[in-house]
């Protein structure tokens, strides 16, 4: 009779700790979920100042079902199968999607800012999603990449360049030497000298046809991992566009919805914590009172 009520014991505890593991993997996944999702709106309310910066949003997914069954045991006697049941294991932070979405312009005065401002572009006809609108530019290494950061700048040798260095590429895929910060940029691109109204470069846009393609590299730059060729916006019956010399595009984040979903994820972690607390106090309860059984 003893051995019996032993036995029940032993099996209360087999499920109710099965339980608990559970809810421990669940609540963890949940913890580290809403931990990345939290350092994602970090990084985009620090950065809801820098000029062209595009905010990135979150794909929260769950984990697919895991089904258990029990091996070297006999559950399958006690319950009439092997299968104990189905085990979720919470959620998980999928990826980071970028946001390219025209940002606010904003009246600088400087000659070299330069604000990109796009109009018609196409779109993919399978996903709806609408092309987008860069700058080129060349890094110190010599690759091409990408910006909507239109906070220009004069180097030593009258390059025009990026806060950063990189230099502003023209139609032809060169470096622009402007000379000096005396110049009228017209609504095309089209670079003059503001002394004698002589053209002196034009600045290239970019189409990105695929922007989920683009993958941010840190300081306003975006690397294009596509197939396609990069097409010119210059010339295109396709595009209609605008540059507007003295303003920057500011950048897209939303500041107060900002904040306010990084109290919901703080709260959301806060949750996941006391759940997992709780399943930590009540598993060590579970132990000790097993412990002390016969």
């Amino acid at each position: 009779m003893v051995c019996s009520e032993k036995n029940r014991l032993l099996m209360i505890y087999e499920v109710e700790v099965k339980k608990m593991l559970r809810g421990i993997y669940t609540a963890g996944a949940g913890m580290i979920a809403q931990q990345r999702r939290q350092e994602m709106l970090t990084d985009n309310i620090t950065n809801a100042n820098t000029p062209g910066f595009k905010a990135d949003q979150a794909s929260l997914r769950s984990f697919p079902n895991q089904l258990i069954k029990a091996i070297g045991t006999n559950h399958a006697q006690r319950f009439g199968s092997h299968t104990v049941g189905e085990l979720t294991t919470g959620v998980y932070l999928q990826e980071r999607t970028p946001d390219f979405r025209q940002g606010d312009i904003q009246e600088t005065g400087n000659t070299t800012d330069v604000a990109l401002l796009q109009s018609v572009v196409p779109a993919n006809e399978e996903t709806g999603e609408e092309a987008m609108l860069v700058f080129t530019v060349e890094t110190d290494g010599g690759d091409v990449r990408f910006t909507r950061n239109g906070s220009f700048a004069f180097d030593g040798e009258g390059f025009l360049t990026t806060p950063q260095g990189n230099y502003v590429l023209d139609l032809a895929g060169e470096r622009m030497n402007i000379g000096n910060e005396d110049i009228r940029i017209a609504e095309n691109g089209e670079v003059f000298s503001a002394a004698d109204d002589e053209l002196i470069a034009q600045i290239n846009v970019g189409v990105i046809e695929d922007p989920s393609q683009l993958v941010k590299e840190g300081n306003g730059l975006l690397r294009y991992d596509g197939e396609n060729e990069i097409a010119t916006a210059i010339g295109n019956g396709e595009v209609t566009y605008q540059l507007q010399q003295g303003f920057i595009e500011r950048s897209n984040v939303d500041a107060a919805r900002t904040m306010t979903e990084m109290m919901t994820a703080l709260r959301s972690f806060e949750a996941n914590q006391r759940v997992l607390q709780a399943y930590d106090r009540s598993l060590e309860r579970t132990v000790n009172d097993v412990g002390r059984i016969g």
